[in-house]
């Protein structure tokens, strides 16, 4: 019986959530098709591996006993195409990034790494928001630049930088003269969201966990950060945005101000917890923060 590598990843992905729910977010999928993908796996196995009760999912003997050796088949596999891979292009380290870094820490780090390995050039590649982990998920990246929260329980993170929310509103928005605008005066605006796929990373920017379970009104998605601030600059809504970026993305049509009321947003060095080489380590060490 064959199985594909990604229903493998849906199955433990599952069973270490508990929910559906959970894990689609985990994943990036909905949950009608997590759950089409999982029943499809546990027909051709033959047996179920998954009890379905009221409150999410629990194991079945035959689930129990397989969870083990899909995570280790998953993990040999992921070690070895990361080790191929590298061979395609030898001594290239690929930096996935979301938004421009800026804040003096991309080009500093190159510098450093450059210096720590002679004969090793970095390439760098900016991702969609449709995938948080910028690359990391699909090792597309070996290392990567991302904004917090990243679902995704295989990639280890360490903050650089933490910076206060901002609005981006429209020039001529009722609220552009005011010097700093509390959340609950933007509560009722229509938004620009990041596409679904990010997962709880679109909630964070949608503040959702200030809002007291009242939906925001989405106009608009954006998969980058300069069609968030093209869709601003039309009047179609406005997007919260990390002080930082604010100074990075300045543009005609687009007024920035800060909300104080917000937690603040996390910049942080990413990398997977599999990866072995000392490559992405001595990388992720020559970045300031």
């Amino acid at each position: 019986m064959d199985a594909h590598l990604r229903e493998l990843r849906y199955f433990v992905a599952t069973a270490e959530e508990s929910t559906v729910t959970a894990a689609a977010a985990r994943l990036f999928v909905s949950q009608p098709a997590l759950s089409k993908q999982l029943r499809a796996l546990e027909r051709r196995l033959g047996f179920d591996l998954f009890v379905r009760l009221s409150r999410g999912l629990a194991l079945t003997d035959q689930g129990s006993a397989l969870l083990p050796v899909v995570r280790a088949m998953l993990e040999t596999w992921d070690r070895g195409y990361v080790e191929a891979r590298a061979l395609t292009h030898p001594r290239q380290l690929i930096v996935g990034m979301q938004t421009a870094v800026g804040r003096d820490l991309q080009r500093p780090a190159v510098q450093r790494f450059r210096t720590r390995a002679p004969g090793w050039t970095v390439s760098l590649r900016l991702v969609g928001w449709d995938d948080p982990t910028a690359g990391l998920a699909d090792a597309t990246s070996d290392v990567a630049f991302v904004w917090l929260p990243i679902p995704a329980d295989d990639v280890a993170t360490r903050v650089l930088v933490r910076e206060n929310r901002w609005i981006a509103l429209p020039a001529e928005h009722r609220l552009a003269d005011c010097t700093e605008i509390p959340y609950a005066e933007l509560r009722d605006e229509p938004f620009i969201a990041l596409p679904a796929a990010a997962g709880p990373l679109r909630d964070f920017w949608l503040a959702l966990d200030v809002r007291s379970g009242r939906p925001p009104a989405i106009v608009a998605e954006a998969t980058a950060a300069d069609e968030v601030l093209e869709l601003v600059s039309a009047g179609v809504g406005i997007a919260l945005i990390a002080e930082g970026n604010a100074r990075l993305y300045k543009r005609p049509g687009v007024t920035f101000r800060p909300v104080p009321d917000l937690p603040p947003a996390e910049l942080a060095i990413a990398w997977r917890r599999t990866d072995p080489r000392e490559i992405v380590h001595l990388f992720v060490d020559s970045v300031g923060g």
